[in-house]
């Protein structure tokens, strides 16, 4: 199973990003896919911790252990805000903890040791809890490439199709309105069983935050 933990943030918070996003979205110019894949407003999240491919039978051990991270880790108050992008293609907003600045950070640490022993991934430091909200498309991809082949050539190039760092910048005074997360989800990812191959999300548990 391919799994990974989670915090959702409620309805209204999505629906205030979507609004957002839909003010600095590019208008698509031709035919062909758009240069940018939208992740669907029911799979954004907070992302804890990653852990790959986990066999069937670790589900309950990591469960449990999960179960002992929530009841270690106070709900926590958070807000979107800000945005940035990752590797010239995933363009996220920013999530901030606002009574503690260091208490998503240490759930996050938290979530990932939970799976010492049932994931065969190391782990990754993450610091920088954020939402992906879209994805560059293959044939973005393709292109920018050629964008740069031809740049070190010398050759006049024309403005691309997406600017991914200026959307960002765009979004960069964004703030969204406050939640509160009480609640991790551990979720199972399908790759390829979503709308328009993407991936499917199943939530297999939700394990309360706080005693």
């Amino acid at each position: 199973m391919r799994l990974f933990t989670c915090l959702r943030p409620p309805p209204a918070v999505l629906e205030h990003v979507e609004h957002a996003l839909d003010g600095v979205a590019p208008v698509p110019v031709g035919a062909g896919p758009p240069p940018l894949r939208w992740v669907p407003s029911t799979q954004r999240h907070v992302t804890l911790a990653f852990y790959g491919e986990v066999p069937d039978g670790a589900l309950d051990d990591l469960v449990g252990a999960l179960t002992g991270v929530g009841l270690t880790h106070d709900p926590l108050r958070l807000q979107l805000a800000g945005a940035g992008v990752f590797s010239r293609s995933t363009l996220w907003i920013g999530v901030r903890a606002l009574d503690d600045d260091g208490a998503l950070v240490r759930l996050m640490a938290a979530c990932a040791a939970a799976a010492e022993g049932v994931s065969h991934l190391e782990p990754r430091d993450r610091n920088r809890a954020h939402v992906t909200v879209a994805r560059v498309s293959a044939r973005q991809h393709r292109e920018e490439a050629d964008r740069r082949r031809r740049s070190r050539r010398g050759e006049k190039l024309r403005a691309p199709a997406v600017d991914l760092p200026a959307l960002a910048h765009a979004l960069s005074v964004y703030r969204g309105p406050e939640w509160l997360a009480e609640e991790i989800e551990l979720v199972q990812s399908h790759l390829g069983a979503g709308r328009g191959g993407g991936p499917q999300h199943e939530v297999l548990a939700t394990l309360p935050l706080g005693r």
